[in-house]
């Protein structure tokens, strides 16, 4: 399916890092040259590059820091159903953001000053860190949302699954307890995706990705939930991560750790632990000590 800018996930997954890298890179750089701009206008009376300095300090640090902010969106994200319990730890993890923010800017500012033959002075600490924090707690929650809508659009943009639900009226036409199909939403559109279809499913954080002809849709669930609502015949746990579907398993390479490497039918490479692999050797017939 293309979109109607013509291109396609797929298309769009071969550059996404780049696009997301430059992205950041982008903003950060745009918004030093603002911040530079009114800094140097608000401290006429000081050499140019000290302000430069205060911003660019801050704009690095503040990129560097975005990989933590992406990891504690994924860790605690902040839904309807879940603000109550992850708004706090973000209040929390939002100090430790400002305190490494402040402290690194800090640092590149005392290099910089020392390689310009002066010394940088640094104010009483509590002042100036809550002075600071106020303004780092914005930038934290705007970078927050930022990301947030932007998993959003990726999220339509690739398409999500969801369980079928219970019918208003007249039965459902297939168990819910053990979906023969999933419900796929993608760019408005929705289709039926049939269970027997998909190739392997991997957890994700707070989703399980289900594999299809190359696509992964995410399925807002735990792994333990919907690998009890597969059909235990086709559908089998080979990691803590993995479940994989039996009719696309194409060979098991065994390990000299005692684990295995499974070769898919699309080629992926996908990790059975030792835990699993003697029950995986026993749906096929084979003793499990071999």
């Amino acid at each position: 399916m293309r979109t109607s800018q013509g291109f396609t996930f797929e298309s769009f997954q071969r550059w996404r890092r780049s696009f997301e890298i430059g992205f950041w890179l982008a903003f950060f750089a745009v918004n030093t040259v603002f911040n530079g701009m009114v800094a140097v206008m608000d401290h006429r009376g000081v050499p140019r590059w000290e302000p430069w300095t205060w911003e660019a300090s801050s704009g690095v640090v503040m990129l560097a820091l975005i990989p933590a902010m992406v990891w504690a969106s994924r860790r605690w994200p902040i839904r309807l159903d879940n603000w109550q319990r992850n708004l706090p730890r973000h209040l929390v993890y939002s100090v430790l953001f400002s305190m490494l923010h402040v402290g690194g800017m800090v640092a590149l500012r005392k290099l910089v000053y020392v390689m310009a033959g002066q010394r940088y002075v640094v104010g009483p600490w509590l002042p100036d860190f809550g002075y600071e924090y106020l303004k780092d707690i914005r930038s934290y929650f705007w970078i927050l949302v930022a990301i947030a809508l932007y998993r959003f659009w990726v999220m339509r943009f690739q398409g999500e699954a969801s369980l079928l639900a219970e019918p208003d009226v007249g039965p459902p036409v297939e168990s819910l307890e053990q979906p023969e199909r999933f419900l796929v939403r993608k760019l408005g559109k929705e289709f039926l995706l049939a269970a027997r279809e998909i190739e392997w499913l991997q957890a994700s954080g707070n989703y399980v990705n289900l594999h299809v002809r190359g696509r992964d849709y995410p399925l807002r669930a735990t792994m333990t939930s919907i690998e009890a609502r597969l059909d235990t015949h086709r559908f089998v746990r080979v990691h803590r991560s993995y479940v994989i579907n039996l009719d696309f398993l194409v060979e098991i390479e065994p390990l000299e750790t005692g684990d295995a490497r499974l070769s898919m039918r699309d080629d992926m490479k996908i990790p059975c632990s030792r835990r699993y692999r003697a029950s995986l050797r026993e749906r096929f017939g084979q003793p499990a000590a071999v």
